[in-house]
C-alpha cells in the first residue's frame, strides 16, 4: 500500500490501561482531528511487575494487531512497554513508525538548578537497560535518583479521585526524593499525569514536575511528517485548534480486553460526560 493511501488511517495508542489517556490528549491538542484507535490492556495490567519476556510477547502481539487494523503509525503510550518491547516490534516491522515513551531525564537534566533530579516509575521501567543507558549518558552532569512505586498505578486505576488514599501513598516516596535534594520530579509513567497535581502540591512550589506527553505528541507529529503520512481533512483544522481535547470523542475507537463498560465508566469519571456516547469494545486477546 502507498503512504499516500495510508495517509487517513487512524494512529494507534496503546498502554496497560487509562495511563495512555494522558498521552492521548496531548495528541489530539497537536494532531487535531486526526483518527486514533486506543487500546487499554487491562486484562494483563499492570506491566510494572511481570517477567519482562512475558511483556515482550504481549505487547509485540498488541503491535501486530494494529497492524491488521491498518494504523499507519503506532504510538506506544507506556512506559514499561516501550522499555522492554519497542526494539523488538521496530526490528518487526521496520516501515512502521512506532514513537515510543521514555521518562523525561533530558529535559530534567535541563531545567535542574542543583543537579539532583528523581524518577516515579514501575519497577520494570526502572530495572529495564533502556532506561539504565539512558541515564548513564547523564552521569557525571546531573545525580538521578529513582524511586519505584509498585501498585501506584492500579490505585490510580481504580479511582484517581481517592485523594487521601494516594496520599498517603505517595507522602513517603516524595520524602525520599526530597530528602536527596531533588529540583526536578519526572512522571516515568503515563498513568502519573493524572495524580499530578498531588504531587506537585506534596513535593512544594520549589521542586518542578514534568511528564513526556507533550513531546511525544511533538515526535508523532515530525515521524508522520518525515513519512509523508500528515494527511489534512479538507475543512480547515484551525477553528479546533484552540479546543480543548475532550471535545472530540468521535475521533477515537476504544477498546480494552477486559470490561468495556468498566472502562467507560473510568472514561466519563476521567474525562467527563461529554464521553458518555463513546462505544468501548471488549477485544479479547
Amino acid at each position: 500500500m502507498l503512504a499516500t493511501d495510508l495517509k487517513a488511517n487512524p494512529i494507534g495508542v496503546t498502554d496497560s490501561g487509562l495511563g495512555g489517556l494522558s498521552v492521548l490528549r496531548e495528541l489530539q491538542r497537536q494532531l487535531p482531528r486526526k483518527r486514533f484507535i486506543y487500546l487499554a490492556d487491562q486484562s494483563y495490567m499492570p506491566y510494572g511487575d511481570k517477567p519482562f519476556h512475558e511483556i515482550s510477547d504481549r505487547v509485540f502481539r498488541l503491535a501486530t494487531w494494529y497492524q491488521q487494523q491498518q494504523c499507519k503509525a503506532l504510538v506506544l503510550a507506556c512506559n514499561t512497554a516501550t522499555a522492554i518491547a519497542v526494539t523488538r516490534i521496530r526490528q518487526s516491522f521496520p516501515n512502521w513508525p512506532v514513537v515510543a515513551i521514555e521518562p523525561a531525564v533530558k529535559p530534567a537534566s535541563l531545567m535542574t538548578k542543583n543537579g539532583c533530579i528523581g524518577i516515579l516509575a514501575t519497577a520494570n521501567t526502572l530495572a529495564s537497560e533502556r532506561l539504565k543507558n539512558l541515564v548513564a549518558q547523564y552521569q557525571g552532569v546531573v545525580k538521578v535518583v529513582a524511586e519505584p512505586c509498585p501498585g501506584l498505578v492500579e490505585l490510580i486505576e481504580q479511582n484517581p479521585n481517592q485523594i487521601e488514599r494516594l496520599r498517603a501513598y505517595l507522602q513517603p516516596r516524595l520524602a525520599a526524593l526530597l530528602a536527596q535534594q531533588v529540583d526536578v520530579i519526572v512522571l516515568g509513567c503515563t498513568h502519573y499525569p493524572f495524580v499530578r497535581q498531588l504531587i506537585e502540591d506534596l513535593a512544594g512550589p520549589y521542586v518542578q514536575v514534568i511528564d513526556t506527553g507533550f513531546a511525544v505528541a511533538r515526535q508523532l507529529k515530525t515521524v508522520l511528517a518525515q513519512h509523508d503520512l500528515l494527511w489534512q481533512p479538507v475543512a480547515s483544522c484551525s477553528e479546533f485548534e484552540s479546543q480543548p481535547f475532550y471535545s472530540s470523542p468521535g475521533n477515537v475507537q476504544w477498546y480494552t480486553t477486559s470490561d468495556a463498560a468498566a472502562f467507560q465508566r473510568s472514561l466519563i469519571q476521567l474525562l467527563g460526560d461529554q464521553w458518555s456516547n463513546s462505544v468501548v469494545n471488549h477485544l479479547p486477546i
